[in-house]
């Protein structure tokens, strides 16, 4: 009986394992995905589809590997939507396509051609279209509006269905107003003001003139551009520990313009120290060197020489044969006696030659404009000082809003790869003048002007001046390098007419052609040649004219060369507070034609600062001196004294005169000495005020006619005056009271000028 038992309850043992074996079959058998299919989808492939899938037919339904399916399904950006569900032992993955984009177009984008903008965006007819690309496309478009000055543009995406899946792609712009600069402030500057500060920046205050200017309009790039402007005028005047805190910009509530404040830390003005050098190189004397040095112990601390000096050592010892020199200046501050000393450090520097020099960006300037301001061609020894002088020498063509010069790694370890990116700016000039003074009048002119016409770099000028007493008409063409060399070429011709009744009582009419050339002697020192012919005629002399006028009544035709050296060493050429300017010139006549004789011309000017706030002293000197070759020299060749020449008295007020008429005669040799006081008068900056008092003196004499009724005498002359520049919403106005305390009986003094003018 219990051996019964026993066997049935094996029995029962075995039959439910089974039974429990078979359940777990089945159970296993229904959890594996037999079968995909996709729906929705219309132009991509099913099997485009299963390809993103992290799962396949036989394999186990699990709920990660779907998660994971969708999110790469969605990560393609063909969809707009995607599921996927179990239907059974199957799996069904259900799509809705993105549509594609048919046409692709801008509206209302006046200052910004179509082909800027599609260049610019990511999406593309016949391009799978996207919420997160046409999203990312408006900020680009916005982003280019706001590079041009448009802070206030507006861009909306509108979509246009179509059949079949297809989309017309709208981006309807609202430009909006350009985002001008209101107010541009400086904080922390005591040294120099901020009408200095703002004429050594590239950004420039709105004013209504200036709508042919893109300098108005905010540019962060720019910005970043003046704070390196500032610090190196800063360096530049001694200030070493000189350095902007910040710069911001604040966009107005309105989005119609910007406030940029500039927090400037001005440190303690330096001077130079010691001098040394130290060379590595054993048959390379330092004394030498020293001759070479524009940096002198006790001057005014100054980056611009330090950087010149290298320049010097490095191209003259390039030209000995040491092509492979690094020049560091090691600079030691003394805070205690505020002096830098300076050592320049001559070591031997690793082998490295210019492989390539790549130029991006210039669209519309050729590459050989921007190549021949490099020191540095393809194949020479790299020097980093010539690389940057190079690329201040492309900056200085002023052809360019930026000017980037990188590095790259050459094809072997002792080769480099230059890059030079720029990003051009209009060179086109249209502007329309009109003035006034007490010595011409009424007058207006007219100028519309190329400086990059091309691409080639050349200048092309057309001029013409109208005024109550000259007209002129002005055509000129210059060539920066012609014939590929560092030399200037160009041409001007002229023709101008003169009323001089009220001095001399005729009239001048001048027609000619001059063809010049200019060229670098050194990095201050330049040259200029030039030949002119010109057709000169005297007419409508008055009847009651000087008989030394009446004789020279006529028409003569004058031919000759002249040159002109000028060494410049001013800190500014528009507004200097430091340095010196003189030239020397001669004028040769007699080349053919009908006049025969030299002119000789020379001329000096010293700025330096009298009290920190811009108060400067400029004292200068100029003299002339022409005699005929065989002949008297003629009335046109003679020099003529007053009015902006000589304040204090009417133009051609000094010198010869005939005493019966009272007409000038001019001179054939003048001396004159000024000196004068430039000041700021306590106004707000933003007033655009500056005094000046100003003495001159000197004498015009010496005329080759005899007459009786000639009165000549070389006597000093001299006037002392105070006088009001104001730089006015309406163009700069200049206004003069001089008082003549040393003068002739018969010489014509002025009180009172007045000169106004504005360019538009």
């Amino acid at each position: 009986m219990r051996v019964v038992i026993f066997v049935c309850l094996l029995a029962m043992m075995v039959a439910n394992v089974g039974a429990g074996n078979l359940g777990s079959a089945q159970a296993q058998s229904s959890n594996v995905i037999t079968e995909i299919q996709v729906e929705g989808n219309r132009r991509i492939e099913a099997a485009t589809v299963k390809s993103y899938l992290l799962f396949d037919v036989g394999s186990p339904y699990d709920r990660s590997r779907i998660d994971k399916s969708l999110k790469a399904l969605f990560n393609t950006g063909l969809f707009a939507d995607v599921t996927i569900r179990r239907s059974g032992s199957g799996v069904v993955v259900s799509v809705v396509e993105n549509p594609i984009i048919n046409r692709l177009a801008f509206e209302g984008n006046l200052r910004i051609a179509d082909e800027t903008l599609s260049a610019e965006v990511q999406l593309r007819p016949r391009v799978v279209y996207t919420r997160a690309r046409v999203q990312n496309d408006v900020q680009r478009i916005i982003t280019v509006y706001r590079r041009s000055g448009r802070f206030a543009a507006i861009v909306e995406p509108k979509v246009i269905q179509l059949p079949e899946n297809r989309v017309d792609l709208v981006f309807e712009i609202n430009e909006g107003e350009e985002t001008g600069i209101h107010k541009i402030r400086f904080i922390g500057n005591q040294v120099f003001s901020d009408s200095r500060l703002l004429s050594q920046i590239s950004t420039t205050e709105s004013r209504w003139y200036n709508f042919l200017s893109d300098g108005d309009t905010y540019d962060p790039d720019r910005l970043t551009y003046d704070r390196e402007l500032l610090r190196k005028y800063y360096l530049s005047k001694g200030y070493a520990d000189f350095r902007v805190v910040s710069a911001i910009a604040e966009l107005t509530p309105d989005r119609d313009g910007f406030y940029i404040t500039f927090a400037l830390d001005e440190g303690k003005r330096y001077n130079f120290g010691e001098i040394g050098v130290t060379s590595e190189i054993k048959d390379l004397q330092p004394e030498k060197i020293r001759q070479l040095l524009t940096t002198f112990e006790g001057e005014v601390y100054n980056a611009d020489k330090i950087e010149e000096s290298i320049q010097t050592i490095t191209f003259e010892l390039g030209k000995l044969g040491y092509a492979f020199v690094n020049v560091r200046p090691r600079i030691k501050r003394n805070p205690d006696d505020l002096t830098i000393a300076v050592n320049y450090e001559i070591n031997k520097g690793d082998r490295v030659y210019v492989e390539r020099i790549n130029i991006t960006g210039n669209v519309r300037t050729l590459d050989h404009v921007i190549r021949r301001e490099f020191k540095l061609v393809e194949g020479d020894a790299f020097n980093t000082a010539l690389l940057r002088r190079s690329q201040s020498r492309v900056r200085s063509l002023n052809f360019f809003e930026k000017v980037e010069v990188t590095q790259d790694e050459g094809s072997t370890p002792d080769r480099t790869v230059i890059n030079v990116d720029v990003q051009e700016k209009s060179t086109g000039e249209l502007s329309v003048g009109a003035g006034f003074s007490t010595q011409d009048s009424v007058s207006a002119d007219l100028q519309i002007r190329e400086r990059n016409l091309l691409g080639k770099g050349q200048d092309l000028r057309f001029k013409i001046s109208l005024g109550a007493e000259r007209q002129q008409i002005d055509l000129g063409f210059t060539e920066p390098y012609f014939m590929d060399k560092d030399l200037s070429a160009g041409f001007d011709i002229f023709s101008i007419t003169d009323d001089r009744q009220d001095e001399s009582g005729y009239d001048l009419q001048r027609l000619g052609l001059t063809l010049r050339s200019s060229f670098p002697i050194t990095n201050h020192v330049s040259g200029r040649v030039a030949y002119s012919i010109v057709d000169e005629e005297i007419s409508d002399v008055d009847s009651d004219a000087s008989s030394v006028i009446q004789r020279s009544e006529g028409r003569e035709l004058t031919s000759g060369v002249s040159y002109k050296i000028i060494v410049n060493y001013l800190d500014d050429n528009l507004l200097p507070t430091e340095g010196y300017k003189y030239s020397v010139g001669q004028t040769f006549n007699g080349l053919g034609g009908d006049v025969y004789g030299i002119s000789n011309e020379a001329d000096i000017i010293y700025f330096m600062p009298v009290y920190e706030k811009d108060v400067v002293l400029s004292v200068g000197a100029e003299a002339g001196y022409v005699f005929g070759l065989g002949e008297d020299v003629g009335i046109n060749q003679r020099f003529n004294l007053g009015g902006n020449s000589f304040r204090g008295f009417e133009k051609s007020g000094i010198g010869p005169r005939d005493s019966a008429t009272s007409d000038a005669l001019g001179g054939n040799m003048y001396l004159v000495g000024k000196a004068e006081v430039r000041f700021p008068m306590g106004f707000p900056e933003e007033f655009g005020l500056l005094g000046r008092t100003f003495v001159n003196v000197g004498t015009l004499t010496d005329i080759d006619d005899n007459d009786s009724e000639i009165v000549d005498d070389s006597s000093i002359r001299a006037s002392a005056g105070f006088g009001v520049n104001w730089t006015s919403p309406f163009g700069p106005l200049q206004v003069n009271i001089s008082y003549p305390f040393l003068k002739e009986d018969y010489d014509k003094d002025e009180v009172f000028q007045l000169e106004f003018g504005t360019r538009f």
